[in-house]
């Protein structure tokens, strides 16, 4: 039976995503309407679909409730493919502006929203840019050393596996010649291949590395299930963590990340459980509307 879906969309530097609200959690998508809605011919075109539903009334939510009872919603993120990811470091920033302009959640300067994931509960910050940070949480650094072939690029090259609550495999390029020329329409060839599949980035550093004490870096990626995408939230944070880890002791906390779509703040930072990784750009929503799905 047909029913009516009344949807935002919205972007974090061009990472774009359909958001809708189902507080009691009634309204699931199939994965073949999720992949209908994200189509850029037939449908609306996204990256990902992300319903707004109280963490007490999706499975995955007790997890987040139990971990901080301040999570009342829960950010129910779905590829542009129809299957559900674990974060999204742009998606979680327009989810909170979504939140707050349609009067489900209210945030004040200096206060954070709490919100629940299925990488467990994420913190949001407002900043004085108009955008929002988000505390990403612990970090970890995979061992070995992958291989990734990517289309155009004529060898193979290494790549750093790194988790933010989510699967990435950065991988460093010669120059942006090398970054223009990488063709990521095709699914980069990991070897060995993750088990769930990750996002694989691909960077190269500016030049200075370090200016006024930030870090400055170029970016591309392709996101698992949803292809190349203009930006990447927690791809930009991997992203700077690694080139951190390859510069070595003497390299700054704080990184500048260039994408198709824009630019983001990465910062470290030490924590009781850890050091953290934070995420900071803009979000905006563009326009709502209603659509008639099968």
């Amino acid at each position: 039976m047909a029913f009516t879906l009344q949807f935002t969309k919205g972007h974090g530097t061009g990472n774009d995503f359909i958001l809708y609200t189902d507080p009691a959690g009634e309204h699931p998508l199939t994965a073949e309407q999720v992949r209908a809605l994200c189509d850029r011919h037939t449908g609306i075109g996204a990256d990902g679909v992300i319903r707004a539903v109280r963490s007490v009334s999706i499975d995955e939510g007790a997890r987040s409730l139990a971990e901080d009872s301040d999570a009342e919603w829960f950010m129910d993120y779905v590829n542009a493919d129809g299957s559900p990811a674990e974060m999204c470091g742009n998606g979680i920033r327009v989810y909170a502006r979504y939140l707050i302009e349609n009067g489900l959640a209210a945030l004040a300067a200096g206060e954070t929203l709490t919100i629940g994931t299925r990488a467990g509960v994420r913190d949001v910050q407002r900043t004085s840019t108009g955008g929002f940070q988000v505390d990403l949480g612990r970090w970890t650094l995979d061992d070995g050393e992958p291989l990734v072939r990517v289309k155009e690029l004529k060898v193979a090259r290494p790549g750093q596996g790194i988790s933010v609550g989510n699967p990435h495999i950065v991988v460093a390029l010669a120059d942006v010649d090398e970054l223009a020329l990488a063709d990521l329409t095709y699914v980069p060839r990991v070897d060995p291949e993750p088990e769930e599949g990750a996002n694989i980035e691909l960077v190269v550093p500016r030049d200075p590395l370090v200016k006024d004490g930030i870090g400055r870096i170029s970016m591309r990626v392709h996101e698992r299930g949803s292809g190349e995408t203009l930006s990447c939230g927690t791809g930009v944070a991997a992203s700077a963590l690694a080139t951190r880890h390859w510069a070595g002791a003497q390299a700054p906390n704080n990184w500048r990340v260039d994408v198709p779509g824009g630019t983001l703040g990465v910062r470290m930072f030490a924590a009781e459980d850890g050091e953290h990784v934070a995420l900071s750009g803009p979000a905006d929503l563009v326009f709502t509307g209603e659509i008639t799905l099968a």
